[in-house]
């Protein structure tokens, strides 16, 4: 009986992870790049050949001052709201992970209240809150004693019911999305953190958040791009963002259709530079955790 003795590996081993079928498979991407390519081509058509765009229209009111009004108000409510918003939602994720029952119960109520209310009666119901409260009135409960009041609607204008509404409303999401990234992180990071003699404070601080912050980026963007397109919610009060300026033009000439064109392009704008600033944070947050599709070479110590 003889016995056949295999050679020792040593050095690099090429491995060739590729699948047999990949000429099938970059025939089929063709095919769906072919497709693709028609039905752009179909789209490019429709936007340049179709007179009612009326595109003359749109490169007149595209940089009008009064657009452009819209434009800045628009941007500056967004800034505004994500600050407000991601501050408030901190606010919420600490209610609702608290060890205080009735902490949890707050955050989840507040939570649950912003879900099942559209946005838009939000910003009415805070809008028309001087109907309510004609007061904000501040001193002793039950009594007469008063050590400030002021009037509602000097308070409650239109900026501010707009500030106010869309930070409630991006408080209840953005407190889940800082959940979701904080529970992530498995609990045992919590208990090495203890045992080297962390408090809870600086664990989260230095180990916990830098951890769940990969997690958090990419819907917490996504939430803020969302932000953009939901300041057209604020119309309906009359603050005048960009779709009210848009509105307000085709209210008194009639060219509807070019004027909501000069809002989608802007709004293209906006969220695609914000779609820069998040591809940027993503990569940033997530080095170290990317992992390759295809491992190319193994070394085979002697």
């Amino acid at each position: 009986m003889t016995t056949s003795v295999q050679p020792a590996l040593t050095g690099p081993i090429e491995v060739d992870l590729t699948t047999p079928d990949i000429g099938r498979r970059r025939l089929s991407w063709w095919i769906w790049g072919g497709v693709g390519a028609v039905v752009l081509f179909g789209i490019a058509r429709f936007m340049i050949v179709t007179p009612g765009w009326q595109w003359n229209v749109v490169a007149e009111y595209l940089f009008k001052p009064e657009i452009l009004r819209g434009v800045m108000n628009t941007i500056w409510l967004t800034v505004l709201s994500a600050i407000t918003g991601l501050v408030a939602g901190g606010l919420v994720a600490f209610l609702r992970m608290s060890e205080n029952p009735a902490f949890r119960l707050a955050g989840t109520a507040f939570i649950w209240l912003m879900r099942a209310i559209p946005a838009l009666v939000v910003l009415l119901f805070i809008f028309f809150m001087g109907a309510l409260v004609p007061e904000f009135t501040v001193g002793i409960p039950f009594t007469d004693v008063t050590f400030f009041s002021v009037k509602t609607n000097d308070v409650i204008n239109k900026f501010t019911a707009a500030l106010i509404g869309l930070t409630l409303i991006q408080a209840a999401y953005v407190g889940e999305i800082y959940r979701a990234g904080i529970l992530s992180v498995s609990k045992g990071q919590y208990e090495a953190a203890g045992a080297i003699g962390m408090t809870r404070a600086q664990a989260m601080r230095r180990i916990i958040m830098p951890q769940a912050i990969r997690v958090i980026i990419p819907p917490l963007s996504n939430e803020l791009i969302t932000l953009f397109k939901s300041t057209s919610l604020v119309s309906v009060i009359g603050f005048t963002e960009l779709l009210t300026s848009v509105q307000l033009v085709y209210g008194r000439t009639y060219q509807t259709i070019p004027m909501l064109l000069v809002a989608c392009l802007w709004y293209l704008l906006l969220t695609s530079i914000a779609m820069v600033g998040q591809s940027a944070l993503e990569k940033h947050y997530s080095k170290g955790f990317v992992r390759r599709s295809k491992l190319k070479t193994l070394e085979v110590p002697a």
